[in-house]
């Protein structure tokens, strides 16, 4: 198995022909919608363990590389007023680039007869709409594709086993809405695996969750093969 490491919002750097559109909004783009707070530490973590990996420090605000081009939120309220001729370009020298070169990561891959364990790195804010989130870490997955379930399974009670941390399955997003995963399951139906690993910042932050998150990956790579 070949494991495919990608963090699509590492940062929330904002290209200089386009810091117009975000002339004082310093707080937004340092909040976690400008970018997934400590999931660039967790994705360096476990690097040392890829066959291949990328990242974006490209905020999520100038354009959503974790979303399909016809999804509604591609672009943010800072960029949705941009001529389609802007959008265009930001599309081919920001999104393309990134997407393509994993597709054809695991594109290749699969043609050598390998099968791809794809994990995207992600993290989420500890507090939504004012409620807290009992959720330490998440796995999303597609529930229907039963190697991704029986990873999943095999991942969690490896971290539970060494730790006390609350993990769930598909929480607090689920695994099969649109999403960069998503649309890689449809380009390969078959041997690809991919899993979004979303981690409450409360811990990203702090450093405290990539040291054993590397063990147990390992570990439940090892289990899984």
């Amino acid at each position: 198995m070949k494991l495919v490491l990608t963090c699509e919002h590492g940062g929330n750097y904002i290209p200089i022909e386009y810091k117009a559109q975000f002339i004082n909004k310093e707080a937004v783009l340092h909040s976690h919608r400008g970018f997934d707070l400590g999931a660039l530490d967790v994705f360096k973590a476990l690097n040392p363990l890829a066959d291949f990996s990328i990242y974006s420090i490209t905020s999520r605000l100038l354009i959503e590389l974790n979303r399909s081009l016809h999804h509604r939120n591609l672009f943010s309220e800072f960029t949705s007023e941009l001529s389609q001729a802007e959008k265009q370009k930001i599309i081919v020298q920001h999104y393309k680039p990134y997407r393509d070169a994993v597709e054809t990561a695991i594109l290749n891959f699969i043609k050598e007869g390998e099968t791809v364990l794809h994990i995207s790195v992600h993290s989420f804010t500890p507090l939504w709409e004012n409620k807290k989130r009992r959720v330490d870490l998440g796995l999303l997955y597609d529930s229907r594709i039963s190697k991704e379930k029986t990873f999943c399974k095999t991942f969690k009670a490896k971290l539970q086993k060494a730790n006390t941390y609350g993990v769930r399955f598909n929480q607090p997003y689920l695994g099969k809405s649109d999403g960069f995963t998503t649309y890689l399951r449809k380009q390969f139906p078959n041997n690809y695996l991919g899993i979004e690993l979303e981690i409450n910042q409360k811990y990203a932050q702090k450093n405290k969750m990539p040291d054993i998150l590397k063990v147990m990956l390992l570990n439940a790579l090892n289990d899984y093969k």
